[in-house]
């Protein structure tokens, strides 16, 4: 098989499962090994990254999905008329915060970090695609456990969740020093 044939069988692979699709099974469907399938789509990546290209290919931990180019955006407006924006408040950014860093987390966990009810704004992220359902803890109840999805990744821009920015812990300890202070001023109150 060529490098062009092979090329071609990937493209078809990408454009027609429309997710990300992992490189074993990549390799399994071409009947290549891993590193050629590496080696071919990181090309595939490079010529789709020319300005004339309207689509291009991204990794998400260890997978790989053709998708729009961002550029292309307006253009997709035009022709959509109506796009399906989904607004994250400060809320919804909030818990998203919390369940990118902590997943697998349940919404009691969230609920005791933030301090109040999380069951919209869990909700919300679940049917922007952003949270699912990440199996059920092992406790009475079985509560259900939390976890980010491919589209959060593809949404903020990260391959995988490895490359989440890391807070300072000196930032952390004034954090926690300024809500001990907030805490302590509602009690004053």
């Amino acid at each position: 098989m060529t490098i062009s044939e092979l090329e071609a069988r990937i493209e078809a692979i990408l454009f027609t499962m429309g997710d990300a699709v992992g490189l074993e099974r990549i390799a399994v469907a071409t009947e290549q090994d891993e590193d050629t399938c590496r080696r071919v789509i990181r090309n595939m990546m490079d010529k789709y990254s020319g300005e004339d290209r309207g689509i291009q290919i991204i990794e998400l931990d260890g997978a790989y999905q053709m998708c729009t180019k961002t550029e292309m955006y307006e253009t997709l407006v035009r022709i959509a008329h109506v796009p399906k924006k989904h607004v994250l408040t400060d809320v919804l950014l909030e818990t998203l915060s919390i369940i990118a860093y902590k997943q697998p987390v349940t919404k009691i966990e969230i609920e005791h970090i933030r301090g109040v009810k999380t069951d919209h704004a869990v909700n919300k992220l679940v049917e922007y695609n952003l949270v699912c359902e990440a199996g059920r803890l092992d406790a009475p109840g079985r509560p259900i456990l939390f976890a980010t999805t491919e589209e959060f990744l593809r949404n903020f821009g990260i391959e995988s969740l490895d490359d989440l920015p890391v807070i300072n812990p000196d930032k952390i300890e004034d954090f926690k020093l300024e809500a001990e202070q907030e805490a302590q001023l509602e009690l004053d109150i």
